[in-house]
């Protein structure tokens, strides 16, 4: 499996720098390969971090910053198995945002996510 994603990625990299050409693209016979795994993550990028198929997640982590005319919550979080993400510092917006007033910066919390486009909106959080 480690040889197919790694020839799979060689073949769209060499199709990205070739979508680079300032020529008109020409139409290409499609192959019918299964696609790439994405690359894993790592830090603080959020690139390659695969969350097909995850609707809800849960985590745990430290607050480290809370915006409330953002609706918004920064935290310091550990690895998060659903979502496939590693453990990173993150800005979280959350639904309802009152739910940023159960918390303060320093606590240590656990909490779900709600999943979607990418991206995750915190819609529990509890201290520990």
């Amino acid at each position: 499996m480690k040889r197919l994603t790694m020839i799979l990625t060689v073949a769209a990299m060499g199709a990205s720098l070739a979508a680079c050409s300032k020529k008109p693209a020409e139409p290409a016979a499609e192959a019918s390969a299964p696609a790439a795994a994405p690359a894993p993550a790592s830090g603080d990028n959020m690139a390659g971090m695969d969350m097909a198929g995850a609707t809800m997640a849960k985590g745990t982590g430290t607050v480290t910053g809370i915006d409330k005319t953002a609706g918004a919550i920064t935290i310091d979080h550990g690895p998060i198995a659903e979502a496939n993400w590693p453990a990173m510092e993150m800005e979280f917006k959350a639904t309802p945002a009152t739910l940023l007033d159960t918390v303060k910066v320093g606590d240590k919390v656990s909490f779900e996510l709600k999943m979607s486009g990418g991206t995750g909106e915190v819609t529990a959080i509890k201290a520990e």
